[in-house]
């Protein structure tokens, strides 16, 4: 099988102060066409580092592509860099001087000179178009291996690698056929879930079950490999199957699909609506509804009750249930729950109350107590929560927490 090493390059990744989204996408693309990245590099502007970093990668691996570093000032070294590792000199070619003028001279303006240097490309190297902007790529064969320099531009990086790059790729000998399927789950921790699935996920086993864990969201990665893509989907199919017999309603749906899109499909079908009102999370739930195209199908208004007044003068929260029991308690979350059903004339309504902190907390009442209500005509069902870490992930774990409940209700 072929393999494949990422090298970004530029002291902006690797300070942080740029997030890394090239090596992320160009690691999804080669894996579903059999190329696994198996080593990355993460590297400042400096020709020195840059030189070392291809050298390694290129031990790693059979391809190599390395991203940033093609700009035309003073602190872009990627095409210094590639002239050295390959040994050969930089050469201006024309026809790329002229495009890049012609790039600018589109637009009305003229061409820095400061450009010009994005013309120049190691001898005997093949220059990749780039249609967006004005840094070409570098494709080279050394010792059999592929090198090859992307913009860092997302944008550019991305459609030169479908236009220029993918179809040299796919023309490479000895690559197997990759096929990825992910489910998606919530209700239980990656320790939980590992335990009940056993050696399924061992290392080395073919399908490949990876696990990947975001704000309580656990996605399972079927990664099989196999002579020919029929083969591989079959081998990840059956995987499937037999994960969905040990987890059951843990998951919740497949690739990219998040818990307020199943929610709001199923509503869509089941023809229910739903209201919401929320304090502690701010409004977070009914973003995550309302970010689903359609959803005023199902979805028809939400309050954010933030202070005991508000839920006593919009949602007829009794004052003295509060006083008695607090705004953080089952009782207040029930009320604000019937309130908005109530006012709202939906089928379901979901109330949330809790204390997200990092201040507001008691002994009785820690940061991070949460009450969840979902309530229907024929029931109500009240969740004590206890989250840990900061304010956000309680926030956005008390929202998710409580797509899940309605989904466990509408799924009967």
């Amino acid at each position: 099988m072929k393999k494949a090493s990422i090298v970004s390059i530029g002291n902006e990744v690797l300070s942080g102060q740029t997030i890394d989204t090239n090596a992320a996408y160009l690691s999804q693309k080669l894996l579903s066409i059999g190329i696994p990245v198996i080593s990355s590099y993460t590297i400042g502007d400096d020709i020195e580092a840059i030189v070392r970093a291809l050298n390694s990668a290129g031990t790693d691996a059979e391809v190599v592509l390395a991203t940033g570093g093609l700009g035309p000032t003073d602190d872009d070294l990627a095409r210094q860099a590639f002239a050295e590792f390959l040994g050969a000199e930089l050469q201006l070619q024309a026809e790329l001087l002229e495009k890049i003028r012609v790039f600018f001279t589109g637009r009305g303006l003229q061409m820095p000179e400061k450009n010009r240097i994005q013309a120049y490309i190691p001898a005997g190297t093949k220059a990749l178009a780039n249609n967006l902007g004005t840094a070409p790529g570098i494709m080279a064969q050394m010792k059999g291996k592929l090198f090859i320099a992307l913009p860092g531009v997302p944008s550019e990086a991305m459609q030169m690698y479908e236009e220029s790059v993918l179809p040299e790729l796919l023309r490479l000998p000895g690559r197997e056929a990759v096929f990825v399927r992910k489910l998606k789950c919530f209700g239980a921790g990656e320790s939980t879930i590992a335990e009940m699935l056993g050696p399924i996920m061992q290392r080395g086993r073919n399908p490949q079950i990876n696990c990947t864990v975001e704000f309580g969201v656990i996605t399972l990665h079927i990664v099989a490999t196999a002579q020919n893509e029929d083969k591989a989907r079959q081998m990840a199919e059956k995987d499937e199957k037999s994960l969905r017999r040990t987890l059951g309603e843990l998951i919740y749906g497949t690739g990219e699909q998040t818990l307020a899109e199943v929610v709001g499909e199923e509503l869509a079908r089941q023809r229910k609506t739903l209201a919401v009102t929320e304090s502690c999370t701010g409004g977070c739930l009914a973003k995550q509804l309302t970010d689903i195209p359609g959803a005023s199908r199902y979805f028809t208004c939400g309050w954010v009750t933030y202070s005991n007044t508000a839920k006593i003068s919009e949602l007829d929260v009794p004052a003295d249930l509060i006083e008695q029991y607090g705004a953080v308690s089952e009782q207040v979350a029930h009320a604000m729950a019937w309130g908005a059903r109530n006012k709202a004339r939906t089928d379901f309504a979901i109330g949330i109350t809790g204390i997200a902190g990092p201040t507001g907390g008691t002994e009785q009442k820690p940061v991070g107590l949460v009450y969840i209500c979902v309530d229907s005509d024929s029931e109500c069902e009240v969740k004590r929560c206890l989250f840990t870490h900061d304010r956000e992930f309680i926030r956005l774990r008390a929202a998710q927490t409580a797509l899940n409940m309605l989904l466990l209700k509408l799924n009967g």
